[in-house]
């Protein structure tokens, strides 16, 4: 769901590594030098570092694919608990956040909103003082950004956004460990000298709507050479605060990646390496269906569209998953020449095992 004004005003004031307060003064609260490192947006993250965090997540899932797991991850949270608070319904999120911290042998303690008292007798700063005592680290699925963003500033362990409504950091990670291992052997090897993923130069194509699985995906884009051309109807745009953050994202790397921005899916399509999709309507938005539908009315990914609009001979599809039939055709989604979505689905373990090896284990050194 699209964030408020508010949401984006919290992003950025959280694009700097936070740091923990104190107190809970509103007042220019002294910060430890000793606070933890949070990930809360791709944009918490330099060009480097998130080329460092694919490339890891690539290297893990191949090793421990074939067996081995690294010993840099072997036992890494032996004896430590990493807490999982989720407000909504989760499959991908779940399973793979909890499957990364048993592969580094820790604990997860999963606590969904009827487990706990948070939002019933204890407020934010409650809880986040209180389980942030116990724990190592702290997977957050929220609703609102404000939600993520206020765990963080008082917790003493890491905060990891796993869903809020202007960001999604791991799906991000996810898609270009996609992309990257679906594109390789064309562009780069692992032993190419290109200091990048060797994706500089790709385009994605974005069809449907402007929401929080976009916005990363095009602040990480800018970040890794990648350009993103979005087609949303219209009044359903990038919110203006959110393309500044977008546009200005990237500015540390080798070749920063364009934004483009159209109504209309064919313009957007045009020499398309990746055609990307999500839901249309997300979790929260049931009284918006019918009208959502109408003005989505164009938008579902087809073979017909691809070609309509000349995307490239070779190019392939991805969704973030659960998906609906209206936003893309069962011959792309089901398509194994097209379709990376189950791939992209499974690399959602190897970017958490990335995550919690650079911002738990390392504390906050992506290396």
């Amino acid at each position: 769901m699209p964030p408020t004004r508010p949401a984006f005003r919290c992003l950025r004031e959280l694009q700097k590594p936070q740091q923990r307060l104190y107190s809970a003064s509103t007042t220019s609260p002294a910060t430890s030098p000793f606070a933890p490192r949070h990930l809360l947006s791709i944009e918490n993250l330099s060009s480097a570092e998130l080329t460092t965090l694919v490339r890891n997540a690539y290297q893990h899932k191949q090793a421990i694919k074939s067996g081995s797991v690294p010993k840099t991850l072997l036992g890494a949270l032996s004896g430590k608990t990493v807490a999982m608070t989720f407000n909504k319904r989760s499959t991908r999120t779940r399973i793979s956040t909890e499957g990364a911290v048993v592969t580094l042998g820790g604990h997860p303690m999963f606590l969904s909103k009827d487990d706990i008292q948070l939002g019933v007798n204890e407020s934010l700063y409650d809880t986040a003082v209180v389980v942030s005592s116990m724990v190592s680290a702290w997977f957050a699925r929220v609703g609102p950004h404000s939600d993520v963003a206020d765990l963080a500033k008082n917790s003493t362990v890491p905060v990891i956004n796993a869903l809020s409504d202007a960001s999604h950091p791991l799906q991000t990670i996810a898609d270009f460990l996609t992309i990257r291992e679906a594109f390789q052997s064309s562009r780069t090897t692992e032993r190419s000298p290109t200091p990048g993923l060797g994706l500089e130069g790709l385009k994605i194509a974005w069809v449907g709507d402007a929401n929080n699985v976009l916005y990363d995906l095009a602040i990480g884009a800018g970040k890794l050479g990648v350009d993103l051309a979005v087609a949303t109807p219209k009044d359903y745009e990038i919110p203006s605060e959110m393309r500044d953050i977008i546009q200005k994202s990237g500015t540390d790397a080798r070749i920063q990646g364009k934004l483009m921005e159209t109504n209309v899916p064919e313009e957007a399509v045009k020499d398309a390496d990746i055609l990307v999709t999500d839901t249309w309507v997300s979790m929260g938005q049931e009284s918006e269906k019918e009208k959502r539908l109408k003005a989505f009315s164009g938008f579902q990914i087809t073979p017909a569209l691809a070609e309509r609009g000349g995307a490239k001979p070779g190019w392939k599809f991805m969704h973030c998953l659960p998906r609906h039939p209206e936003e893309v055709s069962d011959d792309v989604f089901y398509n194994p020449s097209r379709s990376l979505v189950f791939t992209e689905a499974e690399n959602r373990l190897w970017s958490a095992i990335a995550v919690l090896e650079g911002f738990v284990v390392n504390k906050g050194k992506i290396i």
